[in-house]
């Protein structure tokens, strides 16, 4: 394919480079006359492991060159590619100075040109950034619009510095976000070469994965660290736990708990988080996010609680109390905590969870329910539809088989709150729905 990579900087260049490599035909283009001197003569303009050495062959192969002309390379492509940078403004905000005045230039080389032209943007940009700020500049310097035989799709990078080039060729995935299948299938062919999975979304998710990896990434180095910080007081090899507990890789490191929900509880890590950060406060170690945590927990417990005031009704069905589903396990169970709220603030709630009888509950478990909801028995209803007949608000609290029979059973003017996201269509049940997260 021939393709325009419109930023000569770090991902321009290797992005550049390595689709040359493919087999592609790049035009790189860049405002800085020496870049484009260095790339044209067959010399990288960044330092990277192999860019120099691949650089110099696909230059030499006559498949990548390099111009300051930008309408040239973008009239001669199929594919125009941004990977212009985005710079912190003082504030903390994006500057997208760049992305703008690269979509103009888009725009204006496309208003007299007759061929379907494809733009992907691999600046990484926050969700809405396409929407509000390339596809306008691209609609208003044209005089045309997206959408007709002009694609917008978003497909950011996920290289590494120092591991550029592995990591473009050996991705654990492609991923293009676009609202237009047609451009997706365009950009897809650009990596037909990598054995990867390519995954296709709508634009808003994709331009906030590459965010969500970032700061996850951040949030690794800072609990290894404050994991370190509090291993080392206490005269642990900090090294040995972090060795051993990336070894599981069905719940450390992994998919596991990585679903926006409800806040988590139970009989374990709540009370676990708070051993941790009392032995840390106890040692004047200064361990910022372990100690935000359980805050940030009990933020998402409100959260839900505004919820349901927001809704104004005050007959509320709480559909699961344990902490999870297939258990009676009520300590700490974010369900108690929430409908304890709702109790304490006048509300009627009602409560269907098949997995907790008071007759079977025992132990360190009903002392827990009888301190937290000592009158639990004259709320908890064995009928799910005598609880939904109830509620003007019903909370979905747990992931439960028996609540696939809510569409036949919600009214049109009740309010249905989903704590867990149910596996079900929204549009099935009668009455408004809202996600905690979604």
């Amino acid at each position: 394919m021939r393709i325009a990579v419109l930023g000569l900087g770090y991902v321009g260049c290797v992005t550049a480079a390595a689709l040359a490599a493919e087999g592609h035909r790049v035009h790189g283009v860049d405002l800085d006359a020496d870049k484009v001197a260095m790339l044209a003569s067959g010399r990288s303009p960044i330092v990277e492991r192999g860019v120099d050495d691949l650089v110099a062959e696909v230059v030499a192969d006559g498949r990548l060159t390099a111009t300051t002309d930008a309408a040239a390379a973008i009239r001669d492509a199929e594919v125009s590619l941004v990977c212009v940078g985005t710079p912190s403004t003082r504030a903390g905000e994006l500057d997208l100075t760049a992305v703008r005045r690269v979509s103009e230039d888009i725009g204006r080389a496309l208003a007299d040109h007759d061929r379907d032209h494809v733009v992907a943007v691999r600046s990484t940009m926050l969700p809405g950034s396409v929407a509000e700020v390339v596809v306008p500049a691209i609609e208003a310097a044209s005089g045309r619009h997206v959408g007709d035989g002009i694609g917008v799709c978003v497909n950011p990078e996920f290289l590494r510095e120092g591991s550029a080039l592995a990591d473009f060729r050996d991705p654990p995935f492609t991923l293009i976000g676009s609202d237009d299948p047609a451009a997706a299938e365009v950009v897809a062919r650009l990596y037909e070469g990598l054995a990867a999975p390519v995954v296709v979304t709508d634009l808003g998710p994709a331009e906030l994965v590459k965010y969500a990896s970032n700061a996850f990434h951040a949030l690794k180095v800072v609990f290894a660290n404050e994991i370190g910080l509090l291993a080392k007081d206490l005269g642990v090899d900090s090294h040995q736990v972090m060795e051993v507990f990336a070894r599981d890789t069905r719940l450390n490191i992994s998919p596991a708990y990585l679903k926006p929900g409800f806040a988590f509880g139970g009989s374990c890590l709540p009370k676990d988080l708070r051993s941790l950060v009392a032995r840390g406060r106890t040692r004047h170690l200064d361990l910022p996010v372990l100690n935000a945590i359980l805050p940030s927990n009990d933020r998402h417990l409100a959260q839900a609680l505004e919820l349901v005031e927001r809704t104004g009704h005050r007959r509320v069905g709480m559909l699961g109390l344990s902490f999870k589903p297939g258990t009676d396990d009520l300590r700490e169970s974010p369900n108690v905590a929430l409908t304890e709220r709702l109790l304490g603030k006048g509300y009627d709630v009602r409560i269907f969870d098949h997995n907790v009888s008071l007759a079977r509950i025992v132990g360190a478990n009903r002392r827990y329910i009888e301190e937290a909801i000592p009158h639990l028995s004259a709320l908890l209803l064995a009928d799910l539809a005598e609880v939904v007949a109830h509620a003007e608000v019903l909370v979905v609290g747990v992931a439960d088989p028996a609540f696939a029979a809510l569409p036949d059973l919600v009214r049109p003017d009740q309010h249905v709150i989903d704590l867990v996201r149910l596996d079900l269509d929204p549009t099935d049940l009668p009455g408004s729905y809202e996600g905690i997260a979604w």
